[in-house]
């Protein structure tokens, strides 16, 4: 099995010096979506206390050029410190710190899609949009191939795997644990995880989650999952469909609902908001992956508990369907509804923006409105 060479550095030496107090100071990890929409980087600063707002923490920069996000010739982009959480991997008092890209113009960049979606946000925060999202993903060595996988051949076909036990099912649990105790210790919203239908693919729900909080919950998830991968030496994939052939690919169902939605004869709004998105199918398939519907293509096929991308279907407990409504919201009469078109790789800003035009802005056609006119 291929691990990278810094997890067989000796552990038990690093941690003699991560036991040395700090003194005062704090460090800090601003976080930050670099210019392929899905990749995370980071870097570190000292802070003489700690900080208790977020308002605390002092903007940054970094060079953009080598985050595909400028030219050499002016890469200097702005930090702007968003969202604040404790961090599992240096303890208090130190902070992740999940930030929004400017341009040296202070527009956003273009893979900050934080700005628009807060915007979005703002005009329907008495509907109280919450969101809950299921982020799958592969376990890969080193060398690209899914972790536990025979080096030159497959495991058995899928059916023991999702939610299984045992080391013949389960590819990788001590990565899942130590992301999941992260998480909690961070003060991230992660609501649960399981084995999923492929071996060495597994997933964790996010939520529920308001408004903005939802994105950049999520993002701090994804960073922390990549950081405890690092550790143990192996790689983390959202790709959607990361081997071909009859194997499940990897997606981020979301769940959406609304004040209205969750109130006595919800179903109704629910349904509503569901012949909303059907005529604009379209514009949801290209938000809801980085390459504008190109990855989901791969994925959505109509087979492996998925849609077809070119199809508007929904229905009640039908995982191939584009909009699944829960057994028990249709029992109910109210409650909320699962999109399961977003890919593994897709931005949480946008997904939940998109939503929200769509069911509560009641936006048509194929384009976004731009309210800052």
């Amino acid at each position: 099995m291929a691990t990278s060479t810094s997890s067989k550095l000796n552990k038990a030496v690093k941690q003699q010096y991560m036991d040395l107090p700090q003194g005062d100071k704090v460090q800090a990890m601003y976080i930050w979506i670099d210019g392929s929409g899905e990749g995370l980087r980071c870097k570190t600063r000292t802070l003489d206390s700690e900080p208790k707002t977020i308002e605390d923490l002092p903007e940054w920069n970094f060079d953009g050029s080598s985050t595909f996000q400028s030219e050499g010739s002016n890469s200097d982009m702005f930090l702007i410190p968003a969202a604040m959480f404790r961090d599992p991997f240096r303890k208090d008092p130190n902070k992740l710190v999940l930030c929004e890209v400017l341009k040296y113009n202070r527009k956003p960049a273009e893979t900050n899609l934080r700005r628009t979606c807060k915007q979005i946000m703002s005009m329907v925060e008495n509907n109280h949009p919450w969101f809950g999202m299921e982020q799958e993903y592969t376990l890969l060595g080193t060398d690209g191939h899914p972790f536990g996988w025979p080096s030159n051949g497959f495991p058995g076909p899928q059916g023991p795997y999702y939610c299984g036990v045992g080391a013949d099912k389960a590819y990788g649990r001590d990565v899942v644990e130590a992301h999941y105790r992260a998480c909690l210790y961070a003060g991230v919203d992660i609501c649960g995880t399981n084995a999923e239908v492929m071996p060495a693919q597994w997933e964790f729900q996010v939520g529920p989650c308001e408004g903005i909080n939802m994105g950049d919950h999520l993002w701090v998830a994804r960073f922390i999952l990549h950081r405890v991968c690092e550790d143990f030496g192996v790689v983390v994939s959202f790709d959607p469909k990361p081997i071909s052939g009859n194997w499940n690919g990897a997606g981020c169902h979301t769940n959406f609902s609304t004040k209205e939605m969750r109130e006595d004869g919800g179903l109704k709004i629910i349904e509503d908001s569901i012949e909303r998105l059907a005529k604009r199918h379209m514009y949801h398939i290209r938000a809801y992956d980085p390459k504008g519907g190109l990855d989901n293509a791969r994925r959505l096929t109509g087979r492996h508990e998925t849609s077809n991308i070119d199809e508007f279907s929904a229905g009640v407990a039908n995982r191939g369907a584009s909009i699944r409504i829960p057994r028990a919201v249709g029992q109910d009469k109210k409650g909320y509804f699962e999109d399961r078109r977003p890919s593994a790789n897709c931005d949480p800003y946008i997904v939940t923006e998109a939503l929200v035009r769509t069911c509560l802005l009641k936006e048509e056609g194929n384009e976004p409105t731009n309210y800052s006119k």
